[in-house]
């Protein structure tokens, strides 16, 4: 019995040792100069998420430890609204955040959600990572946050139903809809004749069960996550707005870093952006057999009857007032005339 225990007392001895010369080698290869958050509202498996670790990895490895990037998505840090105070703050150093939301802080940040705006992806990525993107991104400064030059994708919105398909604008007519609570979709359902009504997202799933709205709008992945497909029969593919995530930096933080560290950081996070649209892209276009296969049938109506509607209910004139001439000037150089 002592024998034992003088064994273990001497084993935990020599531990305790061990441990003592380990440590402080461990503690300096695993300290960061620079540890920042980056906040999100999407689940951990989204794209967006799985490319981040990739690109925290990568920032980590190529500043030799320096910088460490902690991921918290699906909303750990709060609400949107909650999160972009703390971006603000500094609370979070980094956060993704879609144009139309960040909108009510920058209002130009919306322009990318106009109405039937943008055909395609190629037409949606010309205008962003071109001077439109430019154009936002410097009231996105102006505003007091630093922003990263890519924007990232969460995909173009569909509209779902449980009473018919949309097949063109006439469908639309007091079509009871659940949109975000936001004034451009409601304008924009307005100027169709719909009854759009803003309800939160955590309350869509009852809203279309009980029959409170007929319809929503979303992209594929969050109708399949979300599982409305248990309570809508048709899925139009409208494309009618398309919506993306800037990525944002509390500037304070952003200035705290070393140009060299800046430099990796803005790189990986910005190739990062671009993986992510490609991967965000194939995982739509699977989605609609998936969804298909559990029972939601599609439809692609044609888009210019749409923008037709739109010109002669004053929607385009009306939104052209509210971002300008120039942002409105950069959008339409991208995808053509609209109002």
């Amino acid at each position: 019995m002592s024998f034992s225990r003088r064994t273990l007392l001497k084993a935990s001895a020599a531990t305790a040792v061990l441990g003592g010369i380990g440590a402080p080698h461990v503690a300096r290869a695993q300290s960061a100069e620079f540890t920042y958050k980056y906040a999100n509202n999407l689940p951990d498996t989204h794209p967006l998420n799985v490319r981040a670790k990739e690109m925290a990895a990568a920032i980590k490895t190529e500043t030799n430890g320096k910088f460490d990037l902690q991921i918290f998505p699906n909303n750990q840090l709060g609400s949107d609204t909650d999160m972009l105070s703390q971006i603000r703050s500094g609370g979070v150093e980094f956060f993704t955040l879609s144009g139309l939301i960040l909108s009510t802080l920058v209002p130009a940040a919306s322009i990318n959600g106009i109405g039937f705006a943008f055909p395609d992806y190629d037409t949606v990525w010309k205008a962003m990572d071109g001077d439109l993107g430019a154009h936002v991104r410097g009231e996105i400064k102006k505003a007091g946050l630093e922003v990263m030059d890519k924007i990232w994708d969460n995909g173009f919105r569909q509209t779902t139903s449980s009473s018919k398909p949309v097949t063109g604008p006439d469908d639309l007519k007091g079509f009871k809809i659940r949109v975000p609570v936001s004034p451009l979709w409601t304008s924009m359902f307005k100027a169709f004749d719909a009854a759009p009504a803003s309800i939160n997202f955590s309350e869509v799933y009852s809203a279309l069960q009980t029959k409170i709205v007929e319809g929503q709008e979303n992209p594929l992945a969050i109708i399949s996550t979300a599982k409305l497909y248990e309570v809508q029969k048709y899925c139009s593919l409208t494309n009618h707005m398309w919506d993306g995530f800037w990525f944002l930096a509390n500037r304070r933080a952003w200035e705290k870093l070393p140009q060299d560290v800046r430099t990796v950081v803005a790189r990986n996070i910005n190739a990062a952006a671009v993986k992510e649209r490609e991967d965000t892209a194939k995982l739509n276009a699977n989605l609609q057999q998936e969804l298909a296969a559990k029972g939601l049938t599609f439809n692609q109506p044609t888009v210019a009857p749409f923008r037709d509607k739109l010109r002669t209910a004053g929607f385009y004139a009306e939104w052209k007032g509210k971002y300008g001439d120039q942002a409105w000037d950069l959008l339409e150089k991208a995808v053509g005339k609209l109002s």
